[in-house]
């Protein structure tokens, strides 16, 4: 029988959510806030945790936190169960790396179903890695294919177009990896404007790959359009990387082009010309959303103006003359290459 532990300061809640679990054949402790919520995760170290996040001595933050930094709890499942339905407070608990979030009141299928799911992930899970062919592909991956496979067997997670995925400053927790969609890095500068460092696409790695496990996300990460990443923990991403040197070299050098590319963009925003930016930056963005260039793109003008280091009514009036020369073609926020040769040939 597997034993869950529910932190809920509401008596009548509690109670009967306690009754719910336990008829679904489940061993269930309960506590009434924060403070007895860790001590008895501590102590028993449950199958999974429900939590609420409004409560008095520690909140379910708090909660996530302190168990997040022991070895002997950090990989137990963890939902939260709250009223507080704000899209920042779900995505505040999911960049904690709670496992799911329940708003409150919640449907009875609802919440065995979040349930008996994470617990079918810790076990599929736990089998995978006890297996030998699990325990060879890890140790022995041949390519970056191989560490897509390892990727693609965790959680799809799904962003809506414009949604954050992480921000700059909070603490590192997840290596991405895009199965569909398009994502943006971007940071801003001392005046407060965007630039784009990076588009990532379709099966591409991104995310903070430093060693410190405390560190942070140096830049801000969203979605450009609707989007579907798989994400493995930092510490598993780097247990697979010290066990697959190979690997790591693999990394290094995408991470190196991406470097280049960085300081091209760099030095085009630099000295390039406006019509060179403007063209550089609508073949860039065609080039990593993988469009043929005959193809429409869909892309804000801001976006474009953040990767282009421009203001965004430079970049509009430059849109506007490459229209007219008949180079694109502009409908709503979609722009169509019709002569990709001459874009390239601009200074």
């Amino acid at each position: 029988m597997k034993k869950l532990l529910l932190i809920e300061d509401d008596s009548t809640v509690r109670e009967n959510t306690a009754e719910l679990l336990e008829l679904s054949n489940y061993e269930v402790m309960t506590a009434s806030n924060g403070k007895q919520g860790i001590e008895k995760a501590l102590q028993e170290h449950p199958d999974l945790i429900l939590c609420d996040i409004m409560m008095p001595e520690i909140n379910g933050y708090g909660v996530l936190e302190a168990v997040s930094q022991d070895p002997d709890t950090r990989n137990i499942p963890f939902i939260f169960l709250s009223a507080k339905t704000e899209h920042k407070d779900i995505r505040k608990g999911m960049d904690m790396g709670a496992d799911d979030y329940l708003t409150k009141p919640f449907e009875e299928d609802e919440l065995l179903s979040a349930i008996e799911s994470r617990l079918a992930k810790v076990a599929i899970l736990h089998s995978y890695n006890n297996s030998t062919s699990a325990n060879e592909l890890k140790g022995n991956l041949k390519n970056l294919d191989d560490l897509r496979a390892i990727f693609s067997q965790r959680d799809l997670l799904h962003f809506k177009k414009g949604e954050t995925i992480y921000e700059k400053g909070k603490h590192a927790n997840f290596f991405y990896l895009i199965k569909r969609g398009v994502v943006k890095a971007h940071r801003m500068d001392n005046h407060g404007k965007e630039l784009i460092t990076e588009l990532y696409k379709e099966d591409d790695f991104f995310g903070n790959h430093a060693s410190d496990m405390q560190s942070s996300y140096d830049d801000f990460a969203t979605s450009l359009e609707d989007t579907q990443l798989h994400a493995v923990s930092r510490e598993e991403f780097h247990t697979i990387l010290a066990e697959n040197p190979k690997i790591t070299l693999q990394l290094v050098e995408i991470l190196n082009n991406s470097l280049s590319d960085l300081k091209k963009q760099l030095m085009d925003m630099a000295y390039g010309s406006v019509r060179k930016k403007t063209a550089n930056t609508i073949l860039m963005f065609a080039e990593r959303i993988k469009k043929h260039p005959l193809k429409s793109i869909r892309i804000s003008r801001a976006d474009l103006a953040g990767v282009a280091g421009m203001a965004p009514e430079s970049l509009i009036r430059t849109l506007s003359d490459f229209k007219k020369e008949g180079l694109i073609e502009i409908e709503g926020r979609n722009i169509k290459l019709l002569d990709s040769e001459a874009l390239k040939k601009l200074q």
